[in-house]
């Protein structure tokens, strides 16, 4: 059964054991009893429309998921799930482009929940030179790029660090969202090759983990930040994520700018 099928107490009662609390825990925080809790978890009481949102409130649960439990319980979704190309989204798009471009010269990406592509800024195209033309056609998913043994891997130069990071991060989404696309992404990243072409780590590696990407110009050492939508109302933007890339020195800063300055005169 998928979990849009399944009555809305038990998809309670499994986010609740997820997020590793007793039933008196959620009971207290949601300020109900923990008879009452214990009813809609067994389907003894059905939750109304604002009990059901104030349990996933609790619960810290992702906008889509919030919605399934809505069906569950037989309401109407509250959130919104709009695709970026439509009409509507105008403005969200144009934010997009902004900080993007905005970042230039240095890279920044933009993601969808499972890690697929979905906008770029021009200083990305020059780092993804050396990956495999497969690993390039849409929908590009950019962890797949980052360790396939055909992307980026064989220019990481701390591949076993950065993959350590990215798989740890990796297993906390799925922990946080039980989404099974991202546990079978999960799954495939672990199976690729750990080491080869890797070196030690870094001397940043105590405070943070740097990607250390060979390029045509030299190698360059980046750190990475991530910007969400800070009230998002819709499931498309809630899991529309933007990864920024800085220089983590000097050297870096002056080897993408002139990445940059090569990119503009070829076009």
């Amino acid at each position: 059964m998928t979990p849009q099928l399944r009555p809305v107490g038990e998809q309670i009662r499994s986010w609740r054991q997820i997020r590793r609390r007793s039933q008196l825990d959620l009971a207290l925080e949601a300020d109900i009893s923990a008879r009452h809790l214990s009813f809609i978890e067994t389907g003894r009481s059905n939750p109304s429309r604002e009990m059901i949102l104030l349990l996933a409130d609790q619960l810290e649960l992702p906008l889509r998921e919030r919605n399934a439990l809505l069906l569950a319980g037989g309401f109407a979704p509250v959130f919104g799930e709009r695709r970026l190309e439509d009409a509507e989204m105008a403005a969200a798009r144009e934010a997009i482009r902004i900080v993007l471009e905005g970042h230039e010269p240095y890279p920044a990406l933009a993601v969808d929940r499972h890690w697929n592509l979905v906008a770029a800024n021009r200083a990305l195209a020059p780092l993804l030179a050396g990956a495999a033309a497969h690993l390039l056609e849409p929908p590009v998913n950019v962890l797949r790029l980052s360790l396939h043994p055909d992307g980026l891997a064989r220019m990481i130069r701390n591949l076993a660090e950065w993959r350590a990071h990215i798989l740890e991060r990796l297993d906390r989404q799925v922990q946080a969202t039980a989404d099974s696309g991202l546990a079978a992404l999960l799954e495939e990243l672990r199976a690729y090759p750990a080491t080869d072409g890797a070196d030690g780590g870094s001397e940043l590696g105590a405070i943070l983990v740097p990607l250390r990407l060979a390029s045509p110009v030299g190698d360059l050492s980046l750190l990475t930040t991530t910007t969400v939508f800070g009230t998002p109302m819709d499931v498309t933007l809630a899991e529309l994520a933007i990864e920024s890339f800085f220089p983590a020195d000097a050297v870096t800063g002056e080897r993408l700018r002139q990445l940059a300055e090569a990119q503009a005169l070829s076009r």
